[in-house]
C-alpha cells in the first residue's frame, strides 16, 4: 500500500497539539500509517510495540532515541498502568516528542486506575477500506454525491467479496482470504485477547465468534446467544462486550426517541470483516453498515460532530435498516435492499412520521438513480463513493 489512508492526514496535523491514539482491528493497517509519518510529515520516528521485549524494556526504561521526533508506542494498553505512564511521560516530553499511542482495543474505554488523560490526546479508529477510499475520493467535493459508473462497479464486487482490510483485499485470492480469516482470529484470541481478559474459557469465546456471522442483520437476543452457549446471561453479555472491544462486531442500537414505541430494545450486529458473512443479502448490508460506521466515527472523531448510528423499527414490525443522527436528531436514513428498487413502505413511513430530512434506499443492482415521492433510490457503487 502506497497511498496514504483517509485518516492520515488528520493524525499528523492532531499530532502538532496533543497526543493521537488510533484504535481499530487487527491488521487493518494502523502500524502502516504510523510509519508512513515518517519523511514528509515528520523526520524521524521510533515505533515500540509493547510485544517485542526489547523494546517493552526501552519503553518502560524511559529510553527515547534523541533523534526521534515522532514515538510510536503499539499495544501499550496491554500494561495495566499504561495510562499513568503515558501521562507522566507525556507532560515532561511534550515539547520534545509527539506521541502516536496505537492499539488493536478500544483506547478509549480502557480505564484501569490511574490518572485520566482527559485533554491531553485525540482518538481515531480506524476502519477497512470503503468504496471512497479505494477510489480516491475521501473527501468528496458534495456529501453522497453521486459518482460515474464506470470501473466503481467493480471495485465494489471486490470488497464486498473480499472485504475492507488491506492484506486479503490487495490479494484478491479466495485461498488467502480464507488461511488469512483463520489466522487473524487466531492471533486475535491468542495474543489480543488473553494478553487483557482473564478468561477461564477462551474456547466458548472462539464459539460465540463462530455463532454470529449467522446473525449479521439480525436483532440481536442475548437469551438466545446465552442457551446456544450454555452459559449465564452475564457470561454471554460479557463475551459480547469482549468481542466488541476488541473490533471484532459492532452493534447499533434502535432509535428511540421517536412518538411511537418500539416493540423491542435489543440491537442488530455487523461484523468489521463483513467477508466473513456468508449469505449474500447479510454481507450486503454488512457492507452498507460499515461504511455508514466509518462515515459516523469520521464526523465524531475529525469533525466533532455527536453523530451516532441507529435503525428504525416499531411495534408493527416496520422497520428501516439505518438512521443517522446528529444530537439524536435524524438526518438521513437508509434502507438496504438487493435487487428491488420499487419503494420501501416502511422508509416512506418513517420519513413523514420523524420528518427525516434525506432518505435513500440503496440497491446492489447497478444504474439506478431516481427519486421517487421523495425518496431518492440509487445504486450502491454510485451513492457509497460519497461517503468517507
Amino acid at each position: 500500500m502506497t497511498k496514504d489512508r483517509y485518516l492520515t492526514d488528520a493524525v499528523a496535523q492532531d499530532l502538532k497539539n496533543k497526543m493521537v491514539f488510533l484504535a481499530g482491528p487487527r491488521q487493518v493497517g494502523k502500524t502502516t500509517l504510523a510509519r508512513a509519518l515518517v519523511g514528509a510529515r515528520f523526520r524521524d520516528t521510533a515505533y515500540f510495540n509493547w510485544d517485542n521485549r526489547e523494546e517493552r524494556r526501552r519503553m518502560m526504561s524511559g529510553t527515547w532515541p534523541g533523534s526521534a521526533e515522532l514515538l510510536i508506542l503499539d499495544e501499550i494498553h496491554k500494561f495495566k498502568g499504561w495510562k499513568r505512564f503515558l501521562k507522566g511521560e507525556y507532560d515532561v516530553l511534550k515539547e520534545k516528542y509527539k506521541f502516536l499511542v496505537t492499539g488493536s482495543s478500544r483506547l478509549d474505554v480502557y480505564r484501569k486506575g490511574g490518572d485520566s488523560l482527559q485533554g491531553r490526546y485525540h482518538f481515531y479508529r480506524l476502519h477497512p477500506f470503503t468504496l471512497a477510499e479505494m477510489m480516491g475520493l475521501q473527501n468528496p467535493p458534495e456529501p453522497f454525491q453521486a459518482v460515474p459508473i464506470g470501473p466503481v462497479g467493480n471495485n465494489l464486487d471486490v470488497l464486498e467479496k473480499f472485504g475492507g482490510f488491506p492484506e486479503p483485499l490487495f490479494a484478491q485470492n479466495e485461498r488467502s482470504l480464507r488461511r488469512w480469516h483463520n489466522d487473524r482470529n487466531e492471533r486475535l484470541f491468542r495474543e489480543d485477547i488473553r494478553d487483557v481478559e482473564n478468561l477461564l474459557d477462551i474456547g466458548r469465546m472462539k464459539l460465540l465468534s463462530d455463532m454470529l456471522p449467522s446473525r449479521v442483520g439480525s436483532l440481536l437476543s442475548v437469551n438466545a446467544l446465552r442457551e446456544d452457549l450454555e452459559v449465564s446471561h452475564r457470561a454471554a453479555t460479557h463475551c459480547l462486550g469482549v468481542l466488541e472491544t476488541f473490533y471484532y462486531h459492532f452493534r447499533i442500537p434502535p432509535f428511540t426517541r421517536t412518538p411511537f414505541r418500539s416493540l423491542k430494545k435489543e440491537p442488530k450486529l455487523y461484523l468489521w470483516d463483513w467477508s466473513e458473512v456468508s449469505d449474500e443479502g447479510a454481507r450486503f448490508e454488512n457492507l452498507v453498515a460499515s461504511h455508514l460506521l466509518k462515515f459516523v466515527h469520521w464526523q465524531r472523531d475529525r469533525e466533532g460532530h455527536k453523530t451516532a448510528l441507529t435503525f428504525l423499527r416499531d411495534a408493527t414490525h416496520r422497520e428501516t435498516d439505518f438512521l443517522v443522527t446528529v444530537n439524536d436528531i435524524p438526518w438521513f436514513a437508509v434502507e438496504v435492499k438487493t435487487n428491488d428498487d420499487n419503494l420501501s413502505p416502511p422508509l416512506k413511513y418513517f420519513q413523514d412520521r420523524l420528518k427525516i430530512p434525506f432518505v435513500y434506499q440503496v440497491v446492489r443492482k447497478t444504474g439506478v438513480d431516481k427519486q421517487v415521492d421523495g425518496v431518492r433510490i440509487i445504486s450502491a457503487d454510485r451513492w457509497l463513493g460519497g461517503l468517507v
